[in-house]
């Protein structure tokens, strides 16, 4: 890859985070440090390979992939500042903890980057998320108190990836895994892939279900504006292929599945009422079928939320609200947002320190079965 990716002059413009320099890595405040341990659940890695391969995608113009075609446009083009992000991305040791340092984190579960491996034909995108697992895994090894990590998967073979995902977690060490949404417009509600379901079910471990730009049965209308991206289009994109999961009746087959939103949940949390409402209009009239349980049932039971990107104290006192604090797991979304501005939200919230507890830490530690 030509040292690039997703840097400081292309997120400034569609960040809140513009106060920190070059991605978020600014030291804390003395105002906003605060003796919680914090441990971040989304924060992004990927590996030159994964990256030379997007490189030849986009140098053939994306075909079939006009949202991943939109970012290497701008959101992937070479700058001097997509080429420091792309630095923090590719480094899996002493530049990352002397980041984390300086922004007071304990601990980052680290995963792969969107889109990852999923815009790839099936058997490069199986290799790369095998190498990629391989190299993370190596890293957590190296930092067993600094690091964890996600396993990424190709869901174009679905066996394979749950093959996949079963050698990260017993083999590798790894916590979980991380899906970039769609798979070439396709979503995980398709029975095809609930091998992959089947296999986290079983080992009791999360999926991380992660936005990417809207496949390409609903991206027209974002292409302007920027909307493809992460203010607009990845919310829409992925909390659309979250209710198509609930509404799929994997839950009922898979009743130990753990799905994680990042975002604050990409707005779920705040339609909840809705969503509910306007489905049992819906089962009055025939439309849909009714389900064991509400939407928001399904939602609580089976999703936990994080606060990546989102700042907002009101946002998340909804969520607190609607889903309970234990449900709300801290993340700072490195490189690509303000790793303080995220901590400061949290210590800075009117919470009790109970909550804040969770939120930062402990929440974190029982998902994943951490000690930091």
């Amino acid at each position: 890859m030509n040292q690039r990716k997703l840097g400081r002059r292309d997120f400034l413009r569609m960040s809140a985070a513009s106060s920190v320099a070059l991605g978020g890595c600014a030291p804390l405040s003395q105002s906003t440090t605060t003796d919680f341990k914090k441990i971040a659940i989304e924060e992004a890695f990927v590996t030159q390979d994964i990256a030379d391969e997007w490189d030849k995608i986009l140098a053939a113009g994306a075909p079939g992939e006009p949202g991943f075609r939109k970012m290497g446009e701008s959101i992937l083009a070479d700058s001097p500042g997509t080429r420091l992000i792309h630095q923090r991305l590719i480094d899996l040791g002493a530049g990352r903890i002397a980041d984390m340092d300086a922004t007071d984190i304990d601990m980052q579960v680290i995963s792969i980057t969107s889109p990852g491996v999923q815009v790839f034909e099936p058997e490069l995108g199986r290799d790369l998320a095998q190498d990629a697992n391989d190299v993370l895994s190596r890293a957590v090894q190296e930092h067993p108190d600094r690091f964890a990590g996600l396993a990424a998967l190709a869901p174009q073979i679905p066996e394979a990836a749950a093959l996949e995902l079963e050698r990260s977690i017993n083999t590798l060490g790894l916590k979980g895994a991380l899906i970039n949404s769609h798979t070439k417009g396709e979503y995980l509600d398709d029975r095809k892939y609930w091998p992959i379901f089947e296999a986290a079910n079983a080992l009791k471990v999360p999926i991380y279900l992660h936005p990417r730009t809207p496949g390409n049965g609903m991206i027209e209308p974002y292409l302007d504006y920027g909307l493809y991206f992460a203010g607009w289009g990845f919310a829409e994109e992925t909390s659309l292929h979250a209710l198509r999961l609930i509404m799929s009746g994997v839950f009922d087959e898979f009743p130990d599945l753990k799905i994680i939103l990042g975002h604050m949940g990409e707005g779920i949390p705040f339609y909840l009422q809705r969503i509910d409402n306007r489905y049992l209009l819906q089962v009055r009239i025939g439309a849909v079928d009714e389900m064991a349980k509400l939407p928001s049932e399904y939602f609580k039971d089976h999703f936990v939320i994080t606060t990546s990107g989102v700042a907002q104290e009101s946002s998340l006192q909804l969520s607190i609200d609607e889903l309970g604090a234990e449900r709300i797991f801290f993340a700072a979304d490195y490189p690509y947002e303000s790793v303080e501005e995220m901590v400061g939200s949290i210590n800075n919230a009117n919470l009790s320190d109970q909550d804040k507890a969770q939120i930062f830490h402990s929440n974190s530690e029982r998902l994943f079965g951490l000690s930091v």
